[in-house]
């Protein structure tokens, strides 16, 4: 045993054995600043200290510690000579017993291979040996049948000399095994009287204590090592040969339930006393533990083969580890001793299943009694973003920048909604004409371009007109009716010089944009005053006094294809980091009117990105880069992409392909359902509203979705919400409301009340009468419209009943009785109906009715 180390937990809370040539006793205990030198770390969280030390045993086999200590630990030691040895770390409890320097002796000496205490009958002690000829491999022995001899000193402990040799042999109860030899031994747990047993090479064996003239049940195989039970189900037993680990069930004993192969010999298993079926298990030359999760599946009363999932345990031993102990009530925690002598003290972390919680966030268990959670605003949730949005009334709002205002903090989302704005305005205005749409997009206003009809207009100007007399070359723009109403979609001006251009760039300095200021200054032909504009930028924005180098190499503009200005500014695009000046450089630095490389700059804005095609791009490029445009917006859920497409099916289709991406069905349904009026029938907004409608449900923000529900009436004026709730008969259980609709059938059933409105007093279809109000006694009736048409019945008339004990009257009545009662007006009845209402328990019922 001198070559290897073997550690096991105490019964002691934080105490721990571990021996190879000598036993040590450690105790465990969290870090703190208070720990001396003595201790060492086993984790990150807790250390360890030797306590002490017994060298009274050599040639250890195994041991096992007695379960009942208290304080102090009892040991039984099974030595090579085949003897069972009881010590302890010095004087303890267990002298008075005279336990401690007892010895259990087989008749021929032999290796004990194993040792091992009753778990339930404690006195128990169970040694497997090798084989003898005609002897017993399996012995039994009741430490309780020793006698003390020893005198009580005066604290009362037994004064024995652990190192005296034992006074009287104490023979086994029990032998089993003759002529045979046992690798291992494990009791049951449940049924404390049966045994198992690995034995010979090719047995395993299961005895019963109460009759020892026959073994209970046995199966050939040569998994015959470690054999351990199940702590927590007797069903189930593990044992290993070689690099195979055989999962018996007991019930069907012929053969394993389950093989399960590793790449190395193994060297130990273990169920973890603390998970219902977690085996661990251990291979030579290994710093990881191998633990294989057992789930019994039960399909219509049948068992169907066992499922076992496989899980790799890394403790960090920085070498090979020689053995683990799991703890017997710590939830998964285990030690592992290297062969260098380093122990790790490591707990298993379950693999568990994260919840979503409707109202909470994420939940998920930790160990049996636990459940932890976590809010949504904790981990980002778009969930939480959307409760918040809720309560504050977003897309709800009637004017739609205020919508804008509420997302702010999501420019793609405020932009959309002032998007919407813009357009209503241009569509109300009459800027944009013969659209039938209410927000139309570019694709839609550039329609009636055509490149054989009506083309559009090309303008040039020569740069030296625009007071750059070093340029020579012109640049080419186009006009058409519609590509001015598709800059004005953009936000961008219609003509160059004018007061809009000049407010539109004074409203981006404001807001900090100095680099897309300047960028569509030089789009609108302007130079001179991009260069006024960089040179404008504090320098304390993010680019700081670079943008004044940037302004300085922007006064140097040429357009000579081969001067030295233009070729290190192709040079040095590239390595600019912002993308309007290298959107703005490669707008100045193109050849042949080809503004390929401006337009497809990914990091300016969609709306600047249109306007550029729109003014530049001749009349059969302007749609192809459109149509490209706008497939590389769907593919990416871009809103910025309704610009293009407006409230068409192709938005449609960009809005679905957003809620993929982002999970906000909050604003995929509002940005619908207030912008795509032609397309609220369709099932894929159904299914949007449907879906809305019952998350807030979840989340009982009941007033949000009922605000949502009225904004969506008012969409469909023409179309009567259905009804939802009506009053059925006690009798036949159908409805007496529907039957109100066709009265004129029934008069005789209706009468006039003094008011000269019509009352029903008795179920139209059965006409067994209505119940009786619990106040007034009289039949319930509901007062219909007069002879007028109006609807005139008032709240206190109107049926009021109880959901737990279904007792109720006129609302009134119920109301006035609730004013000073908590209990059903009913007599008989013990239901305190008042109580159970929480809102009404708050608020005054008289309050409630005189609102109504």
């Amino acid at each position: 045993m001198s070559g290897k180390l073997e550690i096991q937990w105490s019964p002691i809370p934080n105490k721990f054995i571990t021996w190879g040539t000598e036993i040590c006793l450690h105790q465990i205990q969290p870090v703190t600043n208070d720990n001396s030198s003595s201790f060492f770390r086993v984790s990150d969280t807790h250390c360890a200290q030797l306590l002490t030390t017994n060298t009274n045993h050599h040639y250890v086999r195994s041991i096992d510690i007695y379960p009942k200590c208290e304080t102090d630990l009892l040991l039984a030691i099974g030595l090579s000579n085949g003897r069972v040895s009881l010590t302890t770390f010095g004087p303890s409890e267990h002298d008075i017993h005279g336990f401690p320097g007892k010895e259990l002796v087989p008749k021929h000496s032999r290796h004990c291979n194993a040792v091992l205490f009753n778990p339930v009958d404690h006195n128990l002690i169970a040694a497997g040996l090798e084989k003898y000829r005609s002897d017993s491999s399996i012995l039994i022995w009741d430490i309780d049948k020793f006698t003390s001899n020893g005198e009580c000193n005066s604290t009362g402990r037994m004064a024995v000399n652990t190192m005296a040799p034992a006074v009287e042999l104490v023979k086994p109860i029990i032998e089993f095994g003759t002529s045979e030899a046992t690798y291992g031994v494990s009791w049951f747990h449940g049924s404390n009287r049966l045994l198992a047993a690995g034995m010979n090479g090719k047995n395993i064996k299961i005895f019963d204590l109460r009759d020892s003239n026959k073994m209970v049940n046995s199966t050939i195989t040569k998994a015959v090592y470690g054999v351990c039970t199940n702590p927590n189900d007797d069903k189930y037993l593990a044992s290993f040969y070689d690099n195979q680990i055989s999962l018996w069930d007991m019930r069907n004993f012929e053969k394993p339930a389950v093989v399960l192969p590793l790449n190395k010999p193994l060297i130990k298993i273990g169920w973890c006393p603390t998970k219902f079926s977690s085996l661990a298990a251990l291979q030579r030359d290994s710093s990881v533990i191998n633990l294989f999760e057992i789930k019994q599946t039960v399909i219509s009363n049948e068992e169907l083969e066992p499922n076992v999932m496989e899980r790799i345990i890394t403790p960090g031993s920085p070498h090979n580890i020689t053995s683990f102990a799991w703890h017997s009530t710590d939830e998964n925690r285990l030690l592992t001793i290297a062969v260098s002598g380093t122990i790790k003290d490591y707990t298993v972390f379950d693999r568990i299943t994260i919840n979503g919680a409707a109202t909470t966030g994420l939940v998920w268990s930790q160990g049996r009694k636990t459940l932890r959670y976590i809010e949504e605003s904790v981990i980002g949730d778009i969930a939480h973003e959307i409760k918040a949005r809720a309560r504050a009334r977003y897309g709800l709002q009637e004017e739609y920048t205020k919508n804008g205002e509420i997302v702010r903090n999501n420019l793609s989302l405020a932009n959309v909604w002032n998007w919407l704005r813009l357009t209503e305005r241009l569509v109300e205005e009459c800027i944009i004409k013969e659209s039938e749409m209410r927000h139309p997009g570019v694709i839609s206003v550039l329609y009636n371009i055509d490149g054989n009809v009506k083309k559009s207009e090309v303008l040039t100007v020569a740069w030296s007109d625009l007071g750059y007399p070093n340029c020579q070359s012109s640049a080419k723009y186009y006009r058409h009716e519609d590509r001015d109403r598709a800059l004005q979609l953009c936000s961008w001006p219609l003509e160059r010089d004018s007061q809009f251009l000049a407010d539109f760039i004074e409203h981006l300095e404001k807001a900090g944009a100095y680099t897309r200021a300047a960028a569509i200054a030089v789009f609108n032909l302007k130079v001179q005053l991009a260069i006024e504009i960089l040179g404008r930028a504090p320098t304390d924005t993010e680019y700081g006094s670079n943008l004044n180098v940037v302004a300085m190499a922007l006064s140097g503009f040429s357009d000579e294809p081969n001067s030295m200005w233009r070729q290190n500014c192709l040079a040095c695009i590239n390595k600019l980091s912002d993308p309007y000046l290298k959107a703005m450089f490669s707008f100045l630095t193109a050849t042949d009117s080809n503004y390929h490389d401006a337009l497809n700059e990914k990091g300016i804005a969609v709306d600047d990105r249109v306007a550029l095609a729109s003014l530049y791009l001749p009349d059969d490029k302007l749609p192809e880069y459109l149509n490209k445009l706008l497939d590389e917006l769907c593919s990416e859920g871009n809103l910025d992409g309704l610009l293009v497409t407006g409230n068409s099916a192709e938005g449609l289709k960009l809005l679905q392909k957003y809620l993929d991406n982002t999970a906000d069905i909050q604003s995929t349904t509002l940005i619908a359902t207030r912008a795509f009026h032609q397309y609220l029938g369709t099932q894929l907004v159904k299914n949007w509203i449907a879906n809305y409608r019952d998350l807030l449900n979840i989340w009982r923000m009941f007033h949000e979705r009922a605000d949502f529900d009225i904004m969506l009436a008012s969409f469909k004026p023409s179309e009567k919400p259905p009804q939802q709730v009506y009053v059925s008969c006690n009798f036949c259980g159908k409805s007496i409301s529907a039957f109100l609709s066709g009265q004129d059938r029934n008069r005789q059933l209706l009468h006039k009340s003094a008011s000269g409105k019509i009352k029903l007093s008795s179920c139209p279809n059965c006409r067994k009468p209505l119940p009786r109000c619990a106040i007034c006694l009289q039949h319930m009736g509901t007062i219909t419209a007069g002879e007028t048409g109006t609807k005139l019945t008032p709240f206190e008339e109107w049926f009021s009943w109880c959901q737990t004990c279904r007792h109720g009257g006129h609302a009134g009545h119920i109301c006035e009785w609730f004013e000073e009662h908590q209990e059903c007006p009913v007599s008989g009845c013990s239901c305190r109906c008042f109580a159970i209402d929480a809102i009404a328990a708050q608020s005054s019922v008289k309050q409630l009715c005189v609102d109504n």
